[in-house]
């Protein structure tokens, strides 16, 4: 599963929802969907647009996390 960490960001930097949004013109459902993680698909320019707008990488936004009884993949 990936875990989007965007509730994280907006609590160091001490910001709300609507901050990100008016600062970045993201639109309100998509912010939300990844405040809440119910997002299914993100795009790329989002990514872009956060990523530009908190000074981090993806990888501070983004993190995959193996789910439960799922078996590790040796990348060896």
């Amino acid at each position: 599963m990936i875990r989007i960490h965007l509730s994280r960001l907006l609590g160091e930097n001490k910001e709300k929802l609507a901050d990100l949004i008016r600062a970045t013109g993201l639109a309100r459902n998509t912010v939300s969907g990844l405040y809440h993680e119910t997002t299914s698909r993100l795009d790329i320019e989002t990514l872009n647009t956060i990523c530009k707008h908190y000074q981090c990488s993806v990888a501070e936004l983004l993190e995959y996390v193996p789910d439960e009884g799922e078996p590790a993949v040796d990348v060896a």
